[in-house]
């Protein structure tokens, strides 16, 4: 089976690659020429995941997943969420992300933390939906240099490094992209034909 994945980055294609039996292939947008970074202008990660499915459905008709992630700190009133990605403009530089995440934290001592993901489904018709979670807490700088996004300043419950020291076999046991990920593969694994 092919399966589409609504993105243009690389890491994320990586990992979930990872975490996919033989049976599902996964192809990025690049592989259907599909080079448009679409737009995520949605309120809810929600929203911007049904966003990417129906972008790729209304343009190239293909079955596809999409995700969204955000990383919600508990002191922050859940900020960064839906706008992780460009919490430091609109260029969506991770390194400016994590220096203003810390920034406003300074001297909070709450520094608790989850990572949630949303998928998008479409396939064969029906749309579904399948979330992720991890829970865990903001580090007081940056440890690591594997992974993405906010990786270096993010240390899972029950662990004693950051999402960037762990391996992506690691990562992807616990992660909330883990997590909605298996859920997805264990819906498409049950309706193969």
């Amino acid at each position: 089976m092919k399966l589409i994945f609504a993105t243009n980055n690389p890491s994320k294609l990586k990992e979930v690659q990872q975490l996919l039996s033989n049976e599902i292939r996964i192809l990025g947008l690049s592989d259907i020429d599909g080079t448009v970074d679409i737009p995520e202008t949605g309120k809810t990660l929600k929203e911007n995941a049904l966003i990417k499915v129906g972008y790729v459905k209304h343009h190239f008709d293909l079955d596809c997943f999409a995700d969204d992630t955000g990383l919600e700190v508990e002191s922050l009133h859940g900020q960064p969420g839906v706008y992780s990605a460009r919490y430091a403009g609109s260029s969506n530089n991770s390194e400016l992300n994590m220096q203003k995440l810390l920034k406003n934290l300074k001297g909070k001592t709450n520094r608790k933390a989850q990572f949630r993901t949303i998928i998008a489904l479409n396939f064969k018709g029906e749309q579904y939906i399948f979330e992720g979670v991890c829970k865990g807490e903001i580090l007081l700088e940056k440890e690591g240099d594997s992974g993405f996004g906010y990786d270096p300043i993010f240390k899972p419950e029950g662990f004693n490094k950051s999402f960037a020291e762990m391996t992506i076999t690691e990562k992807g046991k616990i992660s909330h992209r883990g997590i909605a990920i298996r859920k997805l593969i264990t819906f498409l694994e049950m309706n193969m034909i």
